[in-house]
């Protein structure tokens, strides 16, 4: 009860200097303090958000020049690695003809020897070795020969080019002749073994 009192004589007091018991205290302008540091406070936080706004545009350029860098390094990479394939392409076949051309020099002495002698045998020989070192420099390169004769019908491997009624039952299905040999790089047929199929 004295607590509501106290109050109630505190508002009279106010009222009788001319001061209205709730409301806040004005100064000479007519503003309370609060309406006064209004207008500091709006400018506090439009300084904030000028900062903060100048901050994010210069993430943002920041962020666009590391874009169009990266871009621009990515577009070097691609050109450059069509520059080189394109090379590969064009010279990736160097060092197989630089094996291949002795070879074709063995060859040529082989062709002058040919209508120098009358030995039929040494000219064979000749051309046997010849074969022969280059079928082992294709192996070298991974080159291998796919068997055929006798072998059972593989459409991985062969390729039928006619079907021949087999002499012996036990050749149905298996490789009775072969017409042109088929061959393989890396375990990669390259070309397929042309055969005849009994049946």
């Amino acid at each position: 009860m004295s607590d509501k009192k106290n109050k109630k004589n505190e508002a009279q007091k106010q009222f009788a200097n001319g001061k209205s018991p709730d409301k806040k205290e004005r100064n000479e302008k007519g503003m309370t303090d609060e309406e006064q540091m209004l207008p500091e406070m709006e400018e506090e936080s439009a300084d904030k958000l000028t900062a903060e706004v100048a901050e994010l545009k210069e993430k943002i350029e920041k962020q666009n020049k590391d874009y169009l860098l990266l871009m621009a390094e990515f577009d070097n990479y691609r050109k450059r690695t069509l520059r080189e394939k394109a090379e590969i392409l064009k010279n990736g076949n160097e060092d197989c003809l630089k094996g291949i051309l002795p070879v074709i020099d063995d060859f040529e002495r082989g062709l002058l020897s040919i209508g120098d002698t009358s030995d039929v045998e040494a000219v064979k020989e000749g051309m046997l070795l010849i074969y022969n070192k280059f079928k082992s420099y294709l192996e070298q390169k991974g080159v291998k020969e796919i068997p055929a004769q006798g072998e059972d019908f593989n459409t991985e491997y062969h390729e039928a080019v006619t079907m021949f009624p087999a002499p012996d039952p036990d050749q149905k299905g298996k490789v009775i002749d072969c017409v042109q040999k088929g061959y393989t790089l890396n375990d990669k047929v390259i070309r397929f073994a042309k055969v005849v199929v009994g049946e």
